[in-house]
């Protein structure tokens, strides 16, 4: 039986609140990591970096399901290093593949980025027919990785959705240097130290809550396979700018974040804004979580954390 759901990055921010989500929902996964995960039930560790097709095959085993949310990069960190990228993402993906080349039953989720494909614009919010242009190595990374599942889905290899999210955030996102800047700033917070924002703070993203993006995964792995290809936004429907953001993570925590204005960066789009509503269409799912909501929860999340 096919009924397991291989999850690549289990032990990341997304991976490890989908690992835990689809385990309550009563599936076994099969969760790749290089770092020890606690014990669950219903759950098998696979432990290494799959870079090879014959490794995928090994552990695709009895899976019917295989979710890719794994990163080794981010838009910051390929800055100048573009080969970083293919090293670092784009080789062990092309293994994937290769392997789903000779497993074809094997349902693909792949998570790719809102945030760093769109075009920099002040018009109508994108839809997954908006032209994309990456800004970042990162970003370009994830466009070449969507046009190799095209290329395979085209040759009649198997099911794919392709699932681009905007600014992930919530409990347990880890601190990572030029990534993710709701942690960073409660962060600084904590510690009474400025955060340099690279900008006027006038830039506009779109937030989206991990178990929102969660529930939209487990949507999709639950909707019955069919041989199609997908792609569909997932955001909260609402951009707002930095400096609005930081004074949503004033109230949540009760104290200033210091901060200083820099020159912008040319990697960085000003304005980004996303529709979700074919994910609406296809799955029925919306974001549920409002800004203020999930800022407390991650808030509450890091306060709970060991001194």
């Amino acid at each position: 039986m096919n009924d397991s759901v291989l999850v690549l990055g289990a032990n990341g921010f997304i991976g490890r609140r989908l690992v835990h989500a689809l385990s309550a929902e009563g599936y076994r996964v099969v969760a790749v990591t290089r770092t020890p995960l606690p014990p669950q039930k219903g759950v098998d560790l696979y432990f290494g970096q799959l870079r090879e097709a014959d490794e995928f095959l090994r552990a695709l085993e009895g899976c019917g399901t295989l979710v890719h949310a794994a990163s080794a990069s981010t838009p910051g960190s390929t800055g100048g290093r573009p080969l970083s990228e293919l090293h670092g993402n784009l080789t062990p993906s092309l293994a994937m593949l290769e392997a789903l080349q000779q497993r074809p039953d094997v349902k693909l989720l792949y998570l790719s980025s809102a945030g760093t494909l769109y075009e920099d614009h002040m018009g109508p919010p994108a839809t997954e027919r908006t032209p994309i242009a990456p800004r970042s190595y990162h970003g370009a990374g994830k466009a070449a990785a969507e046009h190799f599942i095209h290329a395979w889905h085209a040759q009649g290899y198997g099911t794919a959705t392709i699932v681009r999210p905007t600014n992930v955030y919530g409990p347990e996102q880890q601190l990572r240097a030029n990534f993710g800047i709701i942690p960073t700033c409660f962060a600084k917070m904590m510690h009474g130290e400025p955060l340099t924002v690279w900008g006027d703070g006038s830039v506009t993203r779109d937030y989206l809550y991990v178990d929102d993006l969660v529930d939209l995964c487990l949507k999709i792995v639950q909707k019955p396979s069919e041989r199609s290809l997908t792609t569909v936004n997932a955001s909260s429907g609402e951009s707002i700018s930095l400096n609005d953001l930081f004074e949503e993570l004033e109230a949540v925590a009760g104290m200033p974040l210091l901060r200083s204005y820099d020159s912008q960066r040319s990697l960085d789009a000003r304005h980004i804004s996303v529709s979700s509503e074919l994910a609406l269409s296809l799955y029925g799912w919306r974001a549920s979580t409002p800004l203020r909501e999930g800022l407390r929860n991650t808030w509450t999340w890091l306060n709970s954390l060991p001194a």
